[in-house]
């Protein structure tokens, strides 16, 4: 059983259903705490839920300890891929692929949505993309409420992610008397403010402006002269946004929970824009994903001893790739022969044999200790850098390790998987925004 993550509730394993019909691979997630209410929970909202970008529940049960503690599991359909801001750097995004990604999105808080469900931490760590055929999944529905359940946290803020949180969470939060007894309430309207953050990082690779009310960068969301205008539009940040997909974004993270509109009407919107678009929607979101294109002139007489001097290192390199494939194969069937007793000795089932080992409960660190990565050594390729001096553009940036990075005010745990850790804190890389267009839009980069 190989396991795929840790979290700040639990475990999350590669597993095998051994169920009606074939084995199938399976995602089994363990409860980092006995009997956790937690899983309860999301069981019975799981169990309301059947949409094609919602992973789907495939068993529930309790394992108990060898010290005798019960701890809840629970089997779910797996999903091979990337998380959402992963899968941006992987593949050329464009802003048709974008919208595609958000209105399947919308359409599965829809579903939640449609049952009294909120999922209350959406964010671009809770995504996954499918491998094969890039199939989105909202996923993670630990920290999700629906009607009629209990309340479990009754502390403020509520469950999710700073970073994520919409401002009248974030009101309500910090002008609350300690004392109060009515907590806040998440609704659809959060999930949908979630959606547009995730959405607004996507496109500008970075976050709209704090929300936190003690954050001086706060006012544009709580400014009292009517003035609040909240987060900057896409399009602003990255001119290679086209207007309808910006304008899409600001509407999510709209100041008044209302004017958001429901994740119905955002899926009609968004999957509208994606049909309607012509073909400035292909062209990259990102121009520093695209590598640099840089050719030589050979001089006319150099090019007769270049076509020699290749014949011959081809003439060489297939002497050797020969060589090397009988001496492969040989060793390729000494290794069959040696591991055929082998079978399906690493295939586990989701019953007692897949439950023999698992970590203690009492040594599960928080999630940000297996997701967050050390910074690395050296700068991305494209990464803005910093000037001979050693200082980077702008004063909210830091010189580090030979790049520009951002810091981010957010906790260890919220230090999602784009963002490293140095020094106790998490950072952000920082890249150089996209030049705009110079030449006849007509002959570049599909039309835009």
């Amino acid at each position: 059983m190989e396991q795929l993550g840790r979290g700040a509730h639990g475990t999350v394993y590669r597993a095998v259903s051994m169920g009606s019909g074939e084995p199938c691979p399976c995602a089994l997630k363990l409860s980092a705490t006995p009997q956790d209410p937690r899983f309860q929970r999301e069981v019975e909202l799981l169990g309301l839920l059947h949409h094609p970008s919602v992973p789907r529940l495939l068993g529930h049960g309790t394992w108990v300890s060898p010290e005798g503690r019960p701890h809840p599991y629970l089997a779910m359909e797996l999903v091979d891929g990337p998380s959402l801001y992963s899968w941006a750097r992987l593949v050329p995004s464009t802003p048709r692929r974008v919208l595609r990604v958000l209105a399947a999105l919308a359409r599965a808080l829809e579903a939640v949505h449609a049952v009294g469900g909120v999922h209350r931490d959406v964010k671009g760590t809770n995504v996954l993309v499918r491998s094969a055929d890039e199939h989105v999944f909202l996923t993670d529905f630990g920290s999700s409420t629906h009607r009629g359940a209990s309340r479990l946290t009754w502390r403020e803020p509520p469950p999710g992610t700073s970073a994520y949180r919409s401002p009248e969470a974030w009101r309500f939060v910090t002008e609350t008397s300690p004392s109060r007894d009515d907590p806040y309430t998440a609704g659809p309207a959060d999930d949908v403010f979630a959606l547009g953050v995730s959405a607004y990082r996507l496109v500008t690779e970075q976050y709209p402006a704090s929300c936190d009310p003690r954050d001086a960068a706060s006012r544009c969301w709580y400014d009292t002269s009517d003035k609040a205008t909240g987060a900057r539009p896409p399009h602003a940040l990255n001119p290679r946004c086209p207007d309808e997909l910006s304008r899409l974004i600001t509407r999510m993270l709209s100041l008044q929970p209302a004017a958001r509109g429901s994740a119905r009407e955002l899926g009609e919107a968004l999957e509208q824009a994606a049909r309607e678009l012509g073909p400035k929607a292909d062209a990259q979101l990102h121009l520093w994903k695209l590598p640099p294109v840089r050719r030589r002139v050979v001089p006319l007489t150099w090019r007769p001893w270049l076509a020699a001097v290749g014949l011959c290192c081809a003439l060489g390199s297939g002497a050797i790739w020969r060589w090397r494939t009988v001496s492969d194969s040989k060793s390729l069937e000494a290794w069959t022969e040696a591991n055929q007793h082998m079978g399906d000795a690493d295939t586990v089932a989701v019953g007692d044999s897949a439950m023999t080992s698992p970590v203690s409960a009492l040594d599960l660190p928080s999630i940000w200790m297996t997701l967050a990565t050390d910074m690395p050594t050296t700068p991305f390729p494209g990464q803005l850098r910093p000037d001979s001096s050693g200082r980077c553009p702008r004063r909210s940036q830091v010189a580090l390790r030979g790049g520009c990075w951002l810091k981010l005010d957010v906790p260890l745990k919220d230090c999602d998987d784009d963002s490293y850790v140095y020094k106790g804190a998490c950072y952000s890389p920082v890249f150089p925004p996209p030049r705009p267009a110079t030449s006849n839009p007509a002959t570049r980069d599909g039309g835009f």
